[in-house]
């Protein structure tokens, strides 16, 4: 016999399937969610039904973008001779915030993991080598997680990308702790691991 009503189990259901929250968590959301206005849920369930719709990818770097150009890819705001490879748009939103970095972002999409079948041709590099190649880049600053898939991913660029003539190859400096993701690191390490990049 169900615990809840139908539409409240499913709720939870849907609920737990946000990182991070179990059981417990999704109940407590759900029942909270019951004490709103009917004003605020039909505004939310209109967020949520077209956030697929109103955001999307760029086809160039891949962050996110709404309606007209990508901001990150207009030349004339941003540095051309600088490129930063991310993981993931929300890592780019943590390196913004540090206010320093004023280049160009590529995002990966992904990492690389054999364990999940995430395999070399997940990372596009051929892709990303004729970005660089076209716009001149004179660095790429690899900024990837401080996680074993990080630093695997980090190498497997480096061997890619040093081919190209001419192309500085560095990496945040560590500075960031052991198994860290960009999202969780406070804006003041960002800007240390940003200056004080290395040659990979």
């Amino acid at each position: 016999m169900t615990k809840f009503p139908l539409h409240l189990s499913s709720l939870i259901a849907f609920l737990k399937k946000w990182p991070g929250v179990g059981s417990k968590t999704a109940e407590r959301y759900a029942f909270h969610l019951l004490g709103w206005d009917e004003d605020e849920l039909e505004k939310l369930a209109d967020l949520l039904q077209n956030i697929k719709k109103k955001i999307s990818s760029c086809s160039e770097c891949h962050a996110l973008m709404e309606e007209g150009r990508c901001r990150y890819c207009d030349l004339s705001l941003r540095d051309s001779h600088v490129l930063c490879v991310i993981a993931s748009p929300k890592d780019l939103f943590a390196l913004e915030e540090t206010r320093i970095f004023k280049g160009l972002y590529h995002v990966l999409g992904t990492l690389l993991s054999p364990l999940q079948s995430r395999n070399p041709q997940a990372l596009k590099t051929d892709q990303l080598k004729l970005r660089v190649e076209r716009l001149g880049v004179q660095e790429i600053i690899i900024a990837l997680d401080s996680t074993l898939e990080g630093d695997a991913t980090a190498l497997y660029l480096k061997k890619e990308l040093e081919t190209l003539p001419g192309l500085k190859v560095s990496r945040l400096a560590f500075g960031l702790p052991l198994n860290s993701t960009l999202d969780f690191i406070d804006g003041g390490t960002l800007v240390k691991a940003l200056t004080g990049r290395q040659s990979l």
